[in-house]
């Protein structure tokens, strides 16, 4: 006997839907899964013979053929076990559900029956309700999949239930799930920056930064701050829109590193990579390609700490994502695009030692080591940082200073009314905020005066910029006319962009 269950397959951060279709015939006992099925495909037979059978049901001795269709894609996960073993179950008449094609469903089966969690229960409800589904999930993915409006969600936490539950011996309301509910967010960030002493003028440099959403880089001694400001810069930047916050959850429901206690992802994601990360690693990689750090911190922020003792490679793969905000990975068998719209954020000592510069540790390093330590870090890449940054070490006299400095709320505010700006700005285009201004209207927006622009020419020229440099000082700049409320970029506008191209200025030095 035939029978016939609908469920769904992911392909990058959106699902698709697969039928799995199970054939029951006489012959020797054996249980095939065609589709192009990957391993954890190939074991569901001893995981649903075991399951179906500690459940208290009949496990047929015969000839069982599973295809997933279509067939030409590969099939990878665990979810499938639960529809397959329902597809046999009503082969074999313990389910008698005639509208059984009404549900979508998925789930792993431990070996008593037991539903357990799976991978991106977002996109499949999405998928769900594309299709006109009703979706049948495990009942920790529920409240994550039941924040798609428009698709009944049941949540289950066995087969037996399940069975019970098809053949309307047992009554199971749909899960419902509030999204505004799920969505609210008190505004209280855990690390304020207030808790830092000091280094006013990187605060600065950050409020420029999250207002425009432009990438920075520090540099500065060790113990000066650097992580320590970076961990902060999600409590100055805007709060995520419901679109950011779905689009991010489907990335991180999808990598399996999604928070069980949190169907959605409300705060700005910040990723810190180890600098021993592999290419793979930072944009996504495997035989069907997974997010990488890049997909991770979509949406929010990505640190890189001591930037230039990440491996090359691994640096300059991060153009694509930089300057694309996606990035498409391509294998044999498949290709896939993955978002990565985040902000790079990047930390790194002046020389090897750490110390040049300082005005009280002599800096041992010789000019050829600095020129090498540096040169880590292509140009292309650095052309791609907006601000550049010096964070000095602390002083005796700031760190043991009474009174707490600015705390994050009140720049928050101001970061929330210069995007606030740009939105108005950019209304009715696919631009968001200054650092993602396309060429052709940076002179439409961007538009400088001759003071300004004597003053451009001459950083240029000494400086030897690239026209991606040049481009990206007018988009600071008109992000600092933002935070100040002007309408035209002022030669002080500028005069602060230029200044933050340190690492420009050292190069010429």
């Amino acid at each position: 006997m035939l029978a016939k269950v609908c469920t769904s397959a992911t392909l990058g951060i959106d699902a698709y839907l697969v039928e799995a279709e199970v054939d029951i015939s006489r012959g020797l006992p054996s249980f095939s899964t065609v589709g192009l099925p990957d391993n954890a495909v190939k074991e569901s037979k001893d995981r649903v013979k075991s399951a179906i059978k500690n459940s208290g049901y009949i496990f047929p001795a015969k000839r069982i053929t599973v295809n997933l269709a279509p067939a030409h894609t590969k099939k990878e996960g665990t979810a499938f076990d639960l529809p397959v073993a329902v597809g046999i179950l009503r082969a074999e008449g313990a389910v008698n559900n005639e509208s059984l094609s009404e549900y979508m469903m998925l789930g792993e089966l431990s070996l008593d029956g037991r539903v357990k969690p799976i991978r991106g229960a977002l996109s499949v409800a999405l998928c769900a309700r594309a299709h006109n589904k009703k979706l049948i999930i495990p009942k920790e993915n529920s409240i994550e999949a039941a924040l798609v409006e428009g698709t009944e969600v049941y949540g289950v936490e066995s087969l037996p239930e399940l069975v019970q539950f098809l053949n309307g011996e047992l009554s199971m309301a749909p899960v419902k799930a509030d999204i505004k509910e799920s969505f609210w967010n008190p505004g209280v960030p855990a690390l304020d920056l207030s808790e830092v002493k000091g280094q006013e003028a990187v605060k600065r440099a950050m409020e420029v930064a999250a207002a425009g959403g432009h990438n920075m880089l520090m540099i500065g001694p060790p113990g000066s701050g650097k992580t320590m400001l970076a961990m902060r810069l999600p409590a100055i930047l805007p709060d995520m829109t419901l679109d950011e916050a779905i689009d991010t959850t489907k990335v991180h429901s999808i990598a399996g590193v999604l928070d069980p206690s949190r169907a959605l992802v409300t705060e700005r994601p910040f990723r810190s990579p180890h600098h021993t990360i592999s290419d793979a690693g930072m944009i996504g990689g495997g035989k069907i390609p997974r997010p990488g750090e890049v997909s991770l911190a979509h949406n929010g922020v990505l640190f890189l700490d001591e930037l230039p003792e990440f491996k090359k490679n691994v640096l300059e793969v991060l153009r694509q994502p930089i300057e694309e905000g996606k990035v498409s990975i391509s294998r044999a068998a498949i290709s896939l695009t993955y978002p990565s719209d985040f902000m790079l954020v990047a930390a790194m000592n002046p020389c090897p030692c750490g110390f040049l510069g300082d005005a009280h540790k002599e800096c041992v390093c010789t000019p050829m080591q600095v020129q090498q330590y540096r040169s880590r870090i292509s140009g292309p890449l650095l052309d791609r940082i907006d601000i550049h940054c010096d964070v000095p070490a602390v002083r005796f006299r700031e760190l043991t200073r009474d009174g707490a400095g600015e705390c994050s709320a009140e720049v928050k505010k101001r970061v929330d009314r210069a995007r606030g700006v740009q939105a108005e700005r950019f209304r009715g285009s696919k631009v968001f905020s200054n650092s993602r201004l396309p060429s052709r209207l940076i002179k439409k927006y961007c538009g400088i005066t001759s003071d300004s622009s004597r003053l451009l020419e001459t950083a240029v020229d000494r400086l030897g910029l690239s026209a991606r440099a040049y481009t990206r000082i007018l988009k600071v700049a008109r992000t600092i006319a933002d935070l100040e409320g002007e309408e035209n970029i002022m030669s002080h506008h500028v005069s602060e962009a230029i200044q933050y191209r340190t690492l420009d200025r050292h190069l010429v030095l």
